[in-house]
């Protein structure tokens, strides 16, 4: 390949590996070894635009989403796609984006766990918005964003990841320049009420929660730390904890269970 991704997901069978390629302005699909390997050239290698950040597939494997930044001449818009689950192979939607005000810039998104909905995280909005997605149709509707600032902060900001809680209920996105992962409640429609900002280590570009969605673990690139934070479950506020010293530039935290 001419580019490297910046992004890697499987769909939902574990078939095939999506990647979304900031520089090279792609997306592509390859098939999947049973052992979970790369199996080969691509099924799919699809110029959409640079900026490229994500690529995922929605629950039901039918449809997928690749957002680009507004940023170095990327087209601020979530690219909509169909998915062949049986081939890998991608057809654009109608419409084939969803373009956002300027300034926007979707990054990473997650997905509700029993709605129909979408949130993407706004990189150069420092903001987070909210989509119905059409489980038909495979096309997206907006209905709200939300900034993750505090009110009334001027300084330089932007948005990295996004993830919500396996219950539903909250909603976590980190602010650099700000350093902080901002919290959201998640009522039963989906619309989101800011709960606050907790200080992080400086330039949070990688977080995750836990699979059971008790702790929150944000790396800070400029310090080369791991800040830790328990989660209220009532009410999702964030409680820190310890702080680990990780290695240079951490980019990346995955949290998984192993074993039985």
């Amino acid at each position: 390949m001419e580019a490297a991704p910046t992004f890697i997901a499987t769909d939902r069978q574990g078939k095939f590996l999506l990647s979304s390629y900031y520089q090279g302005a792609h997306a592509a699909v390859h098939p999947l070894g049973e052992d979970g390997s790369v199996g080969g050239e691509p099924i799919e290698w699809r110029e959409t635009a640079i900026g490229a950040h994500a690529m995922q597939t929605d629950p039901a494997n039918k449809f997928a989403f690749v957002p680009h930044i507004d940023n170095r001449g990327g087209p601020n818009a979530i690219f909509q796609f169909k998915f062949d689950p049986d081939t890998g192979h991608l057809t654009p939607n109608s419409p084939a984006r969803v373009d956002q005000p300027p300034g926007t810039g979707p990054r990473h998104f997650c997905f509700h766990p029993n709605l129909a909905i979408l949130y993407f995280s706004n990189e150069q909005g420092s903001s987070v918005s909210g989509y119905t997605l059409d489980t038909a149709h495979g096309t997206l509707s907006g209905f709200q964003t939300i900034s993750t600032l505090p009110a009334g902060y001027q300084e330089s900001n932007t948005c990295s990841q996004i993830q919500m809680a396996p219950s539903g209920k909250f909603l976590y996105a980190p602010n650099r320049g700000h350093n902080s992962i901002a919290a959201f409640a998640v009522d039963e429609s989906g619309k989101l009420t800011p709960i606050g900002q907790v200080p992080t280590e400086d330039r949070p570009s990688a977080f995750s929660l836990d699979p059971q969605g008790k702790f929150v673990y944000g790396a800070g690139s400029e310090t080369n730390k791991l800040a830790s934070y328990r989660i209220n479950q009532d009410t999702g506020e964030l409680t820190p904890m310890e702080v680990y010293d990780v290695g240079k530039r951490p980019m990346w935290v995955l949290i998984t269970n192993i074993g039985g």
